[in-house]
């Protein structure tokens, strides 16, 4: 089982990063190279990456499994303002540069917002940007499978295809999100019915990552609201039979589940959880109780 979730990416670097994916008993993990909310970001030291690569390889963390993810302010699909649309394409090379030096193989990318924009143009201009930014010996893009909350793009699986389909290079893939597919309308009580639809259309090869989250809405809200394993509408038993579906066994999995009470990382207990294969309903009391 290939499993971690977000950790942090701070003073240390990606050598915090790892230390904190240690202590939640993680095989991978993922991180933001600085905050997604906005660009600022510092030079990356090398002193600290050498000290995380040495870590990663004395505690079996493969580097090959760890996942960036870039930040939301980069929205390729709506050019009305030829500037933005520049920025974004220019800040994301920058990130996918910051991924070479790190030696991270994919970063995952949220495709977009149309805001205002026919849904065919969005689309377009996601794909036009990409065949600006994708190196053929870079790392690769993951477009992340979104809930359809507002005007995103990515929110079925033919809007992925079409973006796929008009992107040059083939250095570019997918991260499935759970409760994203959830809130969009496919069910995961039955995965293998979205992984056949998936294999059909664009290829099951082309999934590189899986975000792990339970939902807090009903099928088709298009709301993406995470919950913690086992406390939403997807429940515990419906997650570890995506987490252990033998088609994506070799596919990494992160925990992008929220903090309880907005203080406390749920990580290290949920990969308990989920490894063990056992619901633990008083999960969040003991959380609290383990951070007190």
């Amino acid at each position: 089982m290939i499993i971690g979730s977000h950790v942090k990416f701070n003073k240390e670097q990606l050598f915090g990063s790892v230390k904190e994916a240690i202590l939640y008993g993680a095989n991978t993990f993922m991180f933001y190279t600085g905050a997604p909310q906005n660009t600022i970001r510092k030079e990356i030291d090398n002193d600290l990456l050498l000290k995380a690569k040495e870590l990663m390889i004395s505690s079996g963390i493969d580097i090959k499994n760890v996942i960036c993810h870039a930040p939301y302010i980069v929205n390729l699909a709506n050019n009305i303002s030829d500037e933005k649309w520049q920025f974004s394409i220019n800040f994301l090379k920058q990130e996918l540069s910051r991924c070479e030096i790190l030696g991270i193989k994919y970063i995952v990318l949220h495709p977009g917002s149309a805001v205002g924009l026919p849904i065919d143009v969005a689309l377009k201009n996601i794909s036009d940007a990409l065949n600006l930014i994708i190196k053929d010996d870079g790392p690769m893009i993951l477009l992340e499978t979104m809930a359809g909350k507002g005007s995103e793009c990515g929110r079925n699986l033919e809007e992925i295809k079409i973006i796929l389909d008009n992107v040059s290079s083939s250095n570019i893939g997918v991260c499935l999100d759970t409760c994203h597919l959830n809130d969009a309308g496919y069910d995961m009580k039955d995965f293998n019915k979205y992984l056949d639809e998936f294999d059909k259309l664009i290829g099951i090869s082309k999934i590189h990552c899986i975000h792990i989250n339970d939902s807090k809405n009903e099928l088709g809200t298009h709301k993406d609201r995470h919950e913690n394993i086992g406390f939403g509408t997807l429940g515990f038993d419906t997650i570890l039979d995506i987490i252990n579906n033998p088609k994506i066994k070799d596919v990494p999995k992160i925990l992008e589940t929220p903090y309880i009470d907005r203080e406390y990382a749920p990580y290290k207990q949920e990969i308990e959880m989920i490894k063990s294969g056992k619901f633990n309903p008083n999960l969040i009391e003991e959380i609290k109780e383990y951070y007190k």
